[in-house]
């Protein structure tokens, strides 16, 4: 039986201007049940923004509108099984224009969203009600022999048929085609003419549960990933005319200056023309380790200055930003079915012709239309149409209830195919956030805890990432962190205080160099650390760690080592990835190559599978080249930067305390924010794929054991009704097992 709405993308269509109308408007991107315009007036005449919201919310078919100021666009969600989307299309067009001389209705506007999203759950049921009337009325009337008049079940039943005919009727004058509808139609009139309403009944209830059951397990997740250029800056500091001026970060112009002040985004890419500021780059770039921007520096919107304050020449603004070029490429990135592949319609299309053919040589040869009647019910598809939503529908509640969220049957039967996953480093195997891994003091001086008192002191209210990791290091230990006299914070270098009478640096190598501090005690002591360098593994010093130098009163005391660490669970998981699942791993970065490596040494992964220094486009071309190679490919990723790999991989896995372009992008996502759960999924979508198989099994083998029967020594209808709704329930209760689904072991640490 056709699904009520088509099960498949609508192709992005070409932007049409609307040139009689006084608004202009185009379509910018459409699937079924939604579509984007682009306004341009919305982005400068908020109560047309708020007239068009009111107009549109308050369409029988609309379930949902959201305006985008910034992107002067504006999102139309709909229902599909009352117009076609061209219809709606030009509904909307409608409205955009009159909205401009509609007066503005009183009050607030309509909560448009959850109302309708009750009215469509409501929907869908009811579309069951008339075949499960019917059904009981047959039955009431047949076996168990009722005084029902006849006329009233015929009735029932004739209003049950009434939609599959008219889809059978629409595809046959308006496509020119035989589908399932008509296939179905032929067994229910047949049927009906024999005097059997039980049969026809029976068989319109179990197709529309399984349509009803796939329609309820939908993906919506296309609506999530609209506006995403409402995630970057807002606002703008800019020298104009002598004065400084705050204005909207679209309305920068190139070659203008932007004043950037300690706490905000960077507006726009560009250099910096003064100033010094330690920034944050990991909304772009996934690090964790903020980079120290001076004049000639090039930095990028969406940047967050922690300290310090930066003139920067603007050289990309608005959309042409990297930032939003990146979300950019999230929007335009192919859109998958977002509901469940149609298993049955694809198998039911090839059979329809045979079936049909089939039925009408016996009809001829044995004049019996019993026998044409039960060839047409063993169409093979009724089980699949029951049994593979149920089980795509069962595993999706086992996840969400372990805390995974599987946006879509699509996604699961990905997920169970994959044999490629691309892993971000920072915040997806590691934990995202600098910690002090360890504590070395020159040998005969300071101890650990002294040296590490004196390091926070000289940090404590600076807004720094690596300070913050200090101060968390000290009250783990529970020091008693001295106060700090006076001091002087020299962006980039380091920190020079007055501590209980002491005068004390802390910052990097090259500013106790400068300041005339011999370190020479701790190339001894580390070897690795002075000119020569040492053999690889000879150093205490690991390769994805930094250092903070510490000197007291002139003299050299020691450093902290401070790294991003891996997560408690990465190693355990890349190891069963690789081992139980061989699966090939990939490490995706943005960190520096030699980080990177150190990191994918710790983890087993081969040299050849570390990519480092990659922006988000390059994150992206690297997923698609290996999706190009023929792998299945799935991607990991928590931050903005990673969403553009995200969208663009086969299966897009995040976590539940990511980014939220990271969560609405990924089509899996791990509530519970650990790796073990990414074991679990696969261990899911694997099993799903087994019970499929297995429903596959259960649905065809009896009707083709009946069907040869049938075309034999002859079926009675009803005989066939039973092997063909028998095998259905069989196989809509194997789909249940996924719900009886045993963990998998958790791997030790």
């Amino acid at each position: 039986m056709k699904t009520k709405s088509e099960n498949r993308e609508i192709e992005p269509i070409a932007p049409y201007q609307v040139t009689d109308a006084w608004i202009a408007c185009c379509v910018v991107h459409a699937i079924p049940g939604r579509v984007r315009f682009r306004v341009p007036r919305l982005a400068g005449d908020t109560a047309y923004g708020d007239r068009l919201v009111q107009g549109i919310s308050a369409a029988a078919e609309v379930t949902q509108v959201r305006v985008n100021v910034t992107a002067a666009s504006v999102v139309i969600c709909y229902k599909t099984h009352s117009l076609s989307d061209e219809e709606v299309r030009s509904r909307c067009v409608g409205w955009i224009q009159t909205a401009v001389t509609a007066e503005k209705v009183q009050g607030n506007p309509p909560a448009a969203a959850p109302v309708e999203k009750a009215e469509s759950e409501t929907a869908d049921w009811s579309d069951l009600k008339a075949p499960a009337i019917a059904t009981v009325l047959a039955v009431l009337s047949g076996p168990l022999r009722l005084p029902i008049p006849r006329t009233i079940v015929a009735a029932s039943v004739a209003t049950a048929a009434w939609p599959v005919a008219k889809r059978a009727i629409a595809s046959l004058l308006g496509e020119r085609r035989i589908n399932i509808d008509c296939l179905d139609m032929m067994a229910i009139a047949l049927s009906s003419l024999r005097g059997n309403l039980v049969t026809p009944a029976l068989v319109m209830t179990l197709h529309e549960l399984g349509d009803t059951i796939r329609d309820r397990t939908a993906r919506a997740s296309a609506a999530k990933t609209a506006d995403l250029l409402d995630t970057l800056g807002h606002y703008a500091w800019v020298e104009r005319e002598g004065e400084k001026r705050q204005i909207p970060a679209t309305e920068v112009q190139v070659g203008e200056t932007a004043i950037v002040y300690p706490g905000e985004q960077i507006p726009v890419d560009g250099q910096v023309l003064r100033g010094q500021a330690t920034i944050d780059t990991q909304k772009l770039t996934g690090e964790s380790m903020p980079i120290v921007a001076d004049i000639g520096t090039t930095v990028y919107a969406s940047t967050l200055v922690r300290s310090g304050e930066i003139y920067v020449k603007a050289e990309r603004v608005g959309a042409a930003t990297r930032a939003a070029a990146s979300l950019e490429l999230v929007r335009q990135a192919p859109v998958h079915d977002t509901r469940m592949e149609n298993y049955a319609a694809n198998i039911a299309d090839r059979a329809i012709l045979p079936a049909s053919l089939w039925a009408a040589v016996v009809w001829a040869f044995t004049r019996d239309p019993g026998r044409a009647a039960a060839i047409l019910t063993l169409d093979f598809v009724t089980g699949l149409r029951v049994s593979l939503p149920t089980t795509l529908m069962a595993a999706l509640t086992h996840a969400t209830r372990h805390g995974i969220l599987i946006r879509s049957g699509r996604a699961l039967e990905q997920l169970a195919e994959v044999d490629t996953i691309v892993f971000d480093k920072t915040g997806t195997l590691t934990c995202g956030d600098i910690s002090v891994v360890k504590i070395e003091p020159v040998a005969g001086r300071l101890s650990e805890d002294r040296l590490l008192e004196l390091t926070a002191a000289a940090e404590q209210r600076i807004t720094h990432p690596v300070a913050e990791a200090v101060m968390d290091c000290a009250r783990d230990r529970n020091l008693q962190i001295p106060p700090r006299g006076e001091w002087h914070y020299e962006v980039g270098l380091g920190i020079r205080a007055e501590i209980d009478g002491h005068n004390v640096l802390v910052g990097s190598d090259r500013f106790l160099l400068q300041e005339g501090i011999d370190l020479d005690c701790l190339y001894e002591q580390m070897p690795c650390l002075g000119p020569e360098g040492c053999e690889k593994g000879s150093c205490l010093i690991t390769a994805d760690c930094s250092l903070i130098y510490v000197a007291c009163d002139r003299e050299f005391q020691g450093v902290i080592q401070y790294a991003d660490p891996l997560r408690s669970d990465s190693g355990p998981v890349i190891r069963q990835l690789q081992g139980e699942y061989g699966l090939e791993l990939h490490l995706l970065t943005g960190d520096d190559r030699k980080r990177a490596i150190a990191v994918g040494q710790e983890l087993a992964l081969p040299e050849g599978n570390i990519h480092a220094e990659a922006f988000p486009e390059e994150k992206a071309t690297i997923v698609r080249q290996l999706h190009e190679s023929g792998k299945t490919v799935a991607f990991a990723g928590d931050g903005l930067n990673d969403s553009v790999a995200l969208a663009y991989a086969d299966v897009s896995i995040s976590f539940g305390n990511g980014s939220d372009v990271a969560r609405e992008t990924a089509d899996v996502v791990l509530m519970n924010n650990d790796l073990y759960s990414l074991l679990e999924a696969i261990a899911i979508a694997k099993e799903t794929q087994h019970v499929i198989q297995q429903n596959i099994g259960l649905s065809v083998a009896p009707n083709i054991a009946a069907l040869a029967f049938a075309s034999t020594v002859g079926l009675h209808p009803l005989a066939a009704t039973a092997i063909h709704n028998g095998s259905a329930i069989a196989a809509g209760l194997n789909g249940l097992r996924p719900l009886m689904h045993v963990d998998p072991p958790t791997p030790a640490a």
